[in-house]
């Protein structure tokens, strides 16, 4: 979903919501830091999907206006110092043309072990299979698909080490109502589960961690600011379990965190690495922030 805050925002407000935001946030997990990124291009901004590799130096992330780009991170000292990214490319629908409004609302994004690009679409419900950003590949659409909020539909998109694609929308209707949860394998989409809703944060990213685990970033937006907080489930055959929330962080503590990415550093530690969408708005900004959950040292071999 893009958001576009209403109104001035005051040099005092703005200093009380980041003196606030200094509170550490609940949960398992610790924030390791955050990277401002900037670059003189007029199609960056607006990252809504994201995906790292296995050992957290590449990334690929997606624009909620269809455009799509690689690149390198640099760390020192265990905190992201720099980024080297690829030139920014439109991302194309099957006709080879960048897609415009809402059918270009890219939001999620999946990659699988043998590099296939998979993103979600939030405009005109749908996922797209790429082998490169040239062209889509349209995959079948889900019948519920069609009765899905234009602008809080399919924002968060996952792939198991089966290939097996998950997507949930950002909205799940009232607050008593869970988070439904749909799964494509050889035979197309299936009702596969619902995760259940608590407060007022929705859905808008989403991965599967080397713990095979089922990681869910959910944003809250109050008005003066942003939260995230983001939830793992342990997945199985039948649906989701053990529910933990890894942190909760408070008011600008972060911007607009809508894309994520989980892998598992050289000490055996799970890393959250997340990217904000900055909604083209000058106040706004695109950083990447992660946070590492210490409890998770070795890999669970029962689970899948």
């Amino acid at each position: 979903m893009r958001i576009r805050p209403r109104g001035a925002v005051t040099s005092a407000l703005l200093a009380g919501t980041l003196a606030f935001a200094a509170a550490a946030s609940g949960g398992e997990a610790h924030h390791v830091g955050s990277y401002t990124w900037t670059r003189d291009d007029p199609a960056f901004g607006g990252f809504s999907g994201f995906d790292i590799s296995e050992d957290g130096a590449r990334f690929t992330a997606i624009s909620d206006r269809s455009w799509f780009v690689t690149g390198e991170i640099r760390r020192e000292n265990g905190r992201i110092a720099a980024i080297d990214p690829s030139p920014i490319v439109p991302l194309k629908n099957a006709k080879g043309i960048q897609p415009k409004g809402a059918a270009g609302d890219s939001e999620g994004l999946a990659i699988s072990d043998d590099g296939r690009i998979f993103v979600s679409y939030e405009g005109y419900a749908r996922v797209a299979e790429f082998e490169t950003p040239e062209r889509a590949i349209p995959l079948p659409r889900h019948p519920d698909f069609s009765g899905l909020e234009i602008n809080a539909s399919l924002e968060a998109l996952a792939i198991d080490n089966e290939g097996r694609l998950y997507t949930l929308p950002e909205q799940s209707g009232d607050l008593a109502t869970p988070f439904p949860v749909w799964r494509m394998d050889a035979e197309g989409w299936h009702d596969f589960a619902t995760i259940p809703r608590r407060g007022t944060f929705l859905a808008v990213g989403a991965d599967i961690g080397p713990d095979g685990m089922f990681y869910l970033l959910e944003r809250g937006f109050t008005g003066f600011g942003f939260r995230s907080r983001v939830r793992r489930f342990e997945l199985t055959e039948t649906g989701f379990g053990a529910e933990e929330t890894l942190f909760e962080s408070p008011v600008w503590r972060h911007d607009n965190l809508e894309g994520i990415g989980v892998w598992r550093d050289g000490a055996g530690q799970i890393v959250l690495t997340m990217i904000s969408d900055d909604n083209f708005f000058a106040i706004q900004r695109t950083e990447l922030v992660e946070y590492v959950v210490p409890e998770s040292l070795a890999p669970n071999p029962e689970r899948p």
